[in-house]
């Protein structure tokens, strides 16, 4: 059972609306280390949204901090630390809102949302969009996926 786990939104309207709002509110906004506009802080703002708790996001304002945070954690990866907060499901089995783990550029993976067949996130070529769509390759391009 995850650590932080609440009764999440299950009705696909209210995950729809969520996780709307949530692009919403990161739309437009380019990738930013300093400004907290990062993949996990999307992650986080999308888990709240569906009625989950997490804990806050450690302060951090470069790719070395952002390591640095993330062990603070007590994980090593993203893939550790979102294992501790939610129950891990088959990428297949992903419903519209739900996050998801694809490899990133510079070393580090990508927390992304799930919209129906297709994923919102940061990109690394798109950094200077905002969160972008993407389409996976396959489901082999997943790390990983968690129920909202």
């Amino acid at each position: 059972m995850a650590r932080w786990r609440a009764t999440p939104v299950l009705d696909l309207a209210q995950r729809a609306s969520a996780t709307e709002a949530v692009v919403a509110r990161f739309r437009g906004r380019p990738f930013d280390w300093k400004s907290r506009r990062t993949c996990i802080h999307l992650a986080r703002a999308q888990a709240r949204a569906l009625g989950h708790r997490p804990p806050s996001v450690p302060d951090f304002r470069s790719p070395l901090s952002a390591r640095t945070a993330l062990r603070s954690t007590g994980h090593e990866t993203l893939e550790a630390l979102l294992d501790s907060l939610f129950d891990r499901i088959a990428p297949a089995a992903m419903w519209l809102g739900d996050l998801a783990l694809m490899a990133g550029g510079d070393g580090f993976d990508a927390i992304v949302i799930a919209v129906g067949g297709k994923m919102i996130g940061y990109h690394q070529d798109h950094l200077a969009d905002g969160p972008v769509v993407i389409e996976p390759e396959s489901m082999a391009s997943f790390i990983g996926a968690w129920r909202l």
